[in-house]
């Protein structure tokens, strides 16, 4: 069974996208290195709680494949600023957020 769980977290990490703009805080590449240190022994790795693993395989599974997004869908894409999903992904874009922190620090 871990054999199985092994390649399903793994499928799950090609699917999941990664964010170049985010680095050091992208979901996808945090994602991956915890199934690399959960599955340190590949399809071998003895899983110590098999239930606790297969929810939070189904957890992320619903959230890469925008389960939520789909069953609750929004009757517009901006949130209470007004900003559209593309100018808040640019507003967090990690080197944007580095040239704020040292505005904040000339200031």
């Amino acid at each position: 069974m871990a054999a199985t769980r092994y390649r399903r977290f793994l499928r799950l990490c090609e699917e999941w996208p990664l964010d170049r703009t985010k680095k050091g805080r992208d979901l996808g590449a945090f994602l991956r290195q915890r199934v690399a240190l959960a599955f340190r022994e590949g399809e071998s790795t003895q899983i110590a709680d098999p239930e606790i693993c297969d929810q939070m395989y189904e957890s992320l599974a619903r959230i890469n494949s925008a389960y939520y997004k789909n069953k609750y869908p929004r009757l517009r894409n901006t949130s209470f600023t007004g900003i559209t999903v593309e100018e808040c992904q640019l507003v967090l874009a990690t080197d944007n957020m580095k040239q704020v922190e040292e505005m904040k620090k000339d200031h």
